[in-house]
């Protein structure tokens, strides 16, 4: 049986390595013309971690794309306690995990989105997702998508339509009575066969990798206009309204003492309301 501190171990090497990787394909992507920003950061208590954070701004396919990585420990607040799976009356935590969040300047590109990451309280569990936020229809964009996310669950004998189903409902706002996007998958409290688990973590994070360049690849070249440009940032607005109001990464990076520009790079650069 592996012990939980190899696991720990583990998986923040694999953290560190796919985060070096998303940033790599990203700058492939611009060719060269911009790089990211490295920012190294630490919870009060430095011996609970902190994490980096690269940022790319400004790009002629990125207006704006927040890579994050962390590992932090320490105890949870009294009153969050309760949402958190396996947290005992001590609080203790263990935490590691990749965040990932781009906003395109072609409005004819949609958003992405992804993180994975694994937790350790009294349990140990892995969760993560992708999930895509298009201001343009493309309703063959949207079956490749979710054709790639279901094969990679189908090799790792995960249950994509589940998935599915829990990103649908938790990418929603309820206030709007509409989906934040096209949805994806969404997984949470991967407890049972941890080598099974993180297997299907890593490999998801290359189907992030591959989707998001040939997208891109597809539709960078693609000519829009005020109009549309003027669609996208209504709906980065609804990405805003979710991100502050429901998103649960950003509720437990907040109660965890995580640092508040990195929790809150996934706020578009420009958004509108009307």
């Amino acid at each position: 049986m592996i012990n939980s501190e190899f696991k720990k171990k583990i998986a923040n090497s694999w953290f560190d390595y796919l985060q070096s990787q998303i940033c790599k394909e990203f700058e492939i992507l611009e060719k060269g013309r911009i790089k990211f920003v490295k920012r190294n950061w630490y919870k009060d208590n430095k011996k609970e971690g902190g994490g980096t954070s690269f940022m790319m701004t400004n790009g002629t396919i990125f207006e704006k794309v927040g890579i994050n990585k962390s590992t932090v420990s320490g105890k949870f607040k009294k009153k969050f306690r309760s949402k958190i799976l396996g947290a005992n009356k001590d609080g203790k935590y263990w935490a590691s995990g990749v965040s990932v969040v781009a906003h395109m300047k072609n409005p004819k590109i949609p958003a992405v989105h992804f993180n994975t990451r694994f937790i350790v309280t009294s349990k140990e569990w892995f969760g993560g997702g992708m999930d895509v936020t298009p201001s343009h229809d493309d309703k063959k964009e949207k079956l490749y998508v979710h054709n790639e996310l279901k094969k990679v669950c189908l090799q790792n004998k995960k249950n994509y339509k589940n998935y599915k189903i829990w990103c649908d409902k938790y990418f929603y706002l309820p206030h709007r009575n509409e989906a934040r996007g096209i949805g994806g998958i969404f997984f949470d409290y991967e407890t049972e066969n941890w080598s099974k688990n993180f297997k299907f973590v890593r490999e998801l994070g290359f189907t992030f990798i591959n989707i998001s360049k040939n997208i891109i690849k597809k539709k960078k070249k693609l000519k829009w206009t005020k109009i549309d440009k003027e669609k996208q940032l209504i709906k980065r607005g609804r990405y805003v309204e979710f991100n502050l109001l429901y998103d649960r990464g950003t509720k437990f990076g907040l109660n965890t003492g995580g640092n508040t520009e990195s929790i809150l790079m996934s706020l578009p650069p420009q958004a509108n309301w009307k």
